[in-house]
């Protein structure tokens, strides 16, 4: 039997802004500090979207080895991720988790093979959430 849908996570002001410059940071390239806002936010996350932020501050963890050259440590960041959103629709808390996980497979697959050369920040994944609904 599969397990029921997770629920939309609620943030409040302060863990939406503090998110949004998260996600600011990240299609940035500063992936350190985005891991640093969103781990900071995480902290008071509670239920079932605490893992979802937790694979997205993994995939930030993964892109700043990568860009460091640690490339056992972004595959290892990356792995981790792709099972943390594994349990997660398609679409998630107005992001395209199926697309990201699609994408996150073919980073995982380069950086096995070792085909990472010549990267810049311009090549490397983007997030796009949609605006929280306003009701």
């Amino acid at each position: 039997m599969s397990e029921p849908p997770v629920a939309a996570p609620l943030l409040t002001a302060q863990e939406r802004d503090a998110f949004d410059r998260g996600v600011a940071e990240f299609n940035a390239g500063y992936y350190f500090e985005c891991h640093d806002t969103l781990e900071d936010m995480w902290t008071g996350i509670r239920g079932p979207s605490r893992d979802f932020f937790q694979g997205l501050i993994q995939v930030s963890v993964a892109f700043y080895h990568l860009t460091g050259g640690n490339l056992p440590g972004a595959e290892s960041m990356l792995r981790r991720a792709l099972r943390r959103f594994a349990r997660y629709p398609d679409r998630y808390f107005g992001f395209d988790l199926a697309a990201h996980r699609e994408e996150l497979q073919g980073w995982l697959d380069r950086i096995v093979s070792a085909r990472v050369d010549g990267l810049t920040v311009a090549d490397l994944p983007k997030w796009s959430f949609a605006p929280p609904a306003s009701g």
